[in-house]
């Protein structure tokens, strides 16, 4: 019998990833209060949305549909009805345990797939506050150890990749393969260096300044010296 206090996640179909990511991320950008829930035919939508998706799908209304009654079944998302249309909303923050930022991670990942760290932190911002990658650290350390993510390689290898705990094993297995395979990834400059950089090129062009503004009064000494042309003023 298994001892893991964690064990792995239900795998969930890609289509239903993405129902979830929807979901999610329409509820923590909504502007309006009639934003969300969704509507079958806004969660369409979103589903085919080319911004922010990996891959971009061409889902019909029905398969939204059949996709929404198996998340139903299995408890992740509500159908709210007795009004105009009904409408659809997740049960992720009980279901899954997890406060904003930790949700706004997963659904980043269920809509792209995997990510580096970087490239996670930026995209999930536009959900919820994440300001460095420290603050990424702090979100990624619990959702790993539930193993509601999933780093496919060592986390402290540069370029790493983290993805969501629901592919499938086959799935999940093909990932770490290539990854595996992949270079890893060439470290960038540092911020410090390059401010340092910056300021080095700002006393450069200031020097040259100085310089050029030297060589003028120079040669206009020089001038003063040899004639006083027109232009110049004798020394007092």
């Amino acid at each position: 019998m298994s001892t893991d206090p964690n064990p792995p996640w239900q795998p969930l179909p890609e289509y239903e990833r993405r129902v979830l990511g929807v979901l999610v991320e329409k509820q923590k950008t909504a502007k309006t209060a009639d934003a969300y829930p969704l509507t079958l035919n806004s969660l369409t939508t979103g589903c085919n949305q080319k911004s922010n998706r990996d891959p971009v799908l061409d889902l019909l209304e029905d398969e939204v549909e059949e996709v929404l009654s198996s998340l139903q079944k299995k408890g992740l998302v509500n159908r709210l009805t007795g009004g105009r249309v009904d409408k659809f909303r997740h049960l992720l923050y009980d279901v899954w345990t997890s406060n904003g930022p930790q949700l706004a991670v997963l659904a980043e990942l269920l809509l792209r797939g995997p990510q580096t760290k970087g490239e996670l932190r930026g995209r999930a911002s536009r959900m919820a506050a994440i300001e460095t990658l420290d603050d990424l650290e702090e979100v990624l350390k619990p959702l790993a150890e539930r193993k509601l993510v999933v780093y496919l390689g060592p986390p402290d290898r540069r370029g790493a990749l983290v993805t969501h705990g629901f592919h499938g094993p086959d799935e999940a297995a093909g990932l770490s393969a290539r990854q595996a395979h992949a270079p890893a990834e060439t470290e960038p400059p540092r911020a410090s260096a390059r401010v340092e950089a910056g300021g080095l090129e700002a006393e450069i062009t200031a020097l040259k300044r100085l310089v050029a503004e030297l060589t003028t009064r120079v040669a206009a000494l020089e001038n003063r010296g040899s004639g006083s042309p027109a232009g110049l003023n004798p020394p007092q």
